[in-house]
């Protein structure tokens, strides 16, 4: 066959189609879910295991004690079974294997139902440590995507039976809530540094896991500070006007998933947000059609799928079908739009909205959105140290978060350190506040081997230390002279966050003065 420019045109038909599209969200969200599972798995006991900062049979005993009866619908989980630490590690396992049946197609559809009951099983009784938007994110999309995938146990890879339209709408309209409420989020928070364009200028090193790229992209808008104006002004422009794009012609919505990709990979390469960022360019892939797809596939030289050509309809679905995906839409934006309303407005939801939206909040998966709606302007770290003999202080180090001056801010890539994270938030509160913090010193006195795996290094290894203190104080970047001389870092002056701890007949007290 020729490969001249004509033999290489996109067919018009191709325009139509979106079976490949299809394949291609649901592979992905079947290597998020992989992802996700894996990079949890290695942690899960330490964070939720019987010896684990927030160990989920407990959670699940109290949930017992006070729901009673209706327990297991307030806490829908598969470890009513069993939370032990074989159980957990083994739903991580099983899910992670799940993921990738989802992206090598399959049984796409028991494959994504799957992920989907055992990453909300996690999420259930993952108490704070799975509680952020992209867990969230991930468990909405993959119950649309479980709607959306064909059945079978491998649906054939050259198909191009054309995919009913709901589920692929309803992805774009998860796509469109995801980027503008976390605009409207922003200016309607009255929060003056996003309405002056000064958000970027705290940014890049109060949020947080930074990376060393965010240290060059901080250091370069300081120098240049039409830069970090015009920076602010894109995102809030991306985020508020660019979404609209999905629902207009092709062309304009070709342009608004370039947008939308772009700022992605900006915040992905300047920020450690684990899987977040490559779930929501996989969604963004669903604003595609098959005649863009193949235009890239030949722009990459690659040639065409065997059995590729023209999208044949779809098997003739049943009435009562029809009118139940037309059903379950409608619900959804109905739902979805009233959780961003209840979010964005002051004033109550209708008595029998609220109800509903109550009842399905246990599933996690119709949820409001928006990421940084109030700017952080400064960077609280939190060091713990343990001792002996309540003199000598030797510090903990965490694998990723802020600590030693001299260490380069990591990048952990799609895995989500979820402690290092947490840590970032109880720098932001009182200590009082955050009862998981304490129950964390807890277990280091208690020399636990699961949660001292959570960190970079245990400077007590042959036993525990009798107390534990930690200390509080302000971080920033250093600038271009201090990192010369090998620190990456500037600390303030610290001062106490908790006081110092230790156990007596296994409970947590305050220690006694030396």
């Amino acid at each position: 066959m020729s490969d001249t420019p004509a033999a290489r045109s996109v067919p018009p038909w191709r325009g139509i189609g979106h079976a490949a599209v299809r394949s291609l969200v649901l592979r992905g969200i079947g290597i998020v879910y992989a992802v996700a599972f894996a990079s949890l798995g290695v942690q899960v006991r330490g964070l939720l295991g019987r010896g684990g900062i927030a160990p989920a049979a407990e959670l699940l005993e109290q949930a017992h004690r006070v729901l009673g009866g209706v327990s297991l619908l307030r806490v829908p989980t598969l470890f009513w079974l069993g939370a032990g630490d074989a159980e957990l590690v083994g739903a991580c396992g099983i899910g992670a294997a799940l993921g990738l049946c989802a992206a090598a197609g399959v049984l796409p559809r028991l494959a994504l139902l799957g992920c989907w009951g055992l990453y909300l099983s996690l999420v259930t009784v993952g108490d704070v440590f799975l509680g952020y938007q992209w867990d969230a994110l991930l468990l909405e999309a993959g119950l649309l995507a479980v709607f959306w995938a064909p059945g079978g146990l491998r649906p054939r890879r050259g198909s191009r039976e054309e995919p009913g339209r709901v589920g692929l709408w309803l992805l774009r309209w998860l796509v469109f809530r995801l980027f503008f409420l976390s605009g409207v989020v922003k200016l309607a928070s009255g929060d003056e540094a996003w309405r002056d364009l000064t958000a970027l200028r705290y940014h890049y090193w109060t949020q947080p896991l930074p990376t060393r790229i965010s240290v060059w992209v901080d250091a370069l808008q300081r120098a240049l500070p039409p830069l970090e104006t015009f920076s602010v002004a894109a995102t809030l422009a991306i985020e508020l006007v660019a979404p609209f794009g999905i629902f207009g012609p092709r062309r304009l919505r070709l342009v608004s998933l370039s947008l939308l990709v772009l700022l992605q990979l900006v915040i992905a390469s300047t920020g450690s947000y684990g899987f977040f960022n490559l779930l929501t360019i996989v969604l963004c892939l669903s604003l595609l059609d098959d005649a863009a797809l193949e235009a890239l596939r030949l722009r990459l030289g690659r040639a065409r799928p065997d059995g590729a050509g023209p999208p044949r309809p779809a098997g003739r679905a049943s009435v009562s079908w029809r009118v139940a995906a037309a059903l379950g839409a409608v619900f959804v934006v109905s739902v979805t739009s009233a959780t961003a309303l209840e979010r964005l407005l002051p004033v109550p939801l209708p008595r029998a909205a609220d109800d509903l939206l109550d009842a399905l909040a246990p599933l996690r998966s119709f949820n409001s959105y928006g990421l940084f709606a109030v700017m952080t302007k400064q960077r609280p770290e939190i060091t713990l140290e343990g001792s002996r003999d309540g003199e000598h202080w030797v510090p903990y180090t965490f694998r990723w978060k802020p600590g030693p001056l001299d260490r380069a801010p990591g990048f952990p890539g799609l895995h989500m350190p979820r402690l290092d994270w947490q840590m970032w938030f109880a720098a932001l509160e009182d200590c009082e506040r955050a009862p998981w913090f304490l129950a964390f010193q807890a277990r280091l006195l208690q020399g636990s081997a699961p949660v001292l795996g959570l960190l970079a290094s245990n400077p007590f290894p042959d036993s525990p230390p009798r107390e534990i203190r930690s200390r509080i104080a302000l971080y920033h970047f250093a600038d271009a002279a201090t990192r010369r001389r090998g620190l990456w870092w500037e600390r303030g002056a610290d001062a106490p966050y908790c006081p110092p701890l230790a156990l007596h007949d296994g409970r947590l007290q305050v220690a006694p003065a030396p």
